[in-house]
């Protein structure tokens, strides 16, 4: 069954169609992100702020994330954290 998953700003992702949660800042990450930009298939939702987290989805698209990729894990899991609540 779908589910969606805010990943902030109002904006939600469907939770069967994500592949991994990471970081930005490694190497590899880096060039993922380039990549994508490269071949239009990236989504930035973080509203101008910096990128905190890369969601990578089944059919190859990268969403941009403002918030951290453990607040984003727990909401994929059911757990809403917060900032203020780690």
């Amino acid at each position: 069954m779908a589910g969606l998953m805010n990943i902030g700003f109002g904006n939600v992702v469907n939770t069967d169609k994500i592949i991994t949660i990471i970081s930005p800042d490694s190497a590899p990450a880096k060039r993922m992100v380039q990549r994508a930009k490269e071949d239009d298939r990236i989504v930035d939702a973080t509203q101008g702020r910096r990128t905190k987290s890369v969601i990578l989805t089944e059919s190859s698209h990268i969403i941009l994330s403002a918030l951290q990729p453990d607040t984003l894990a727990g909401r994929f899991q059911g757990k809403d954290l917060t900032e203020e609540g780690k």
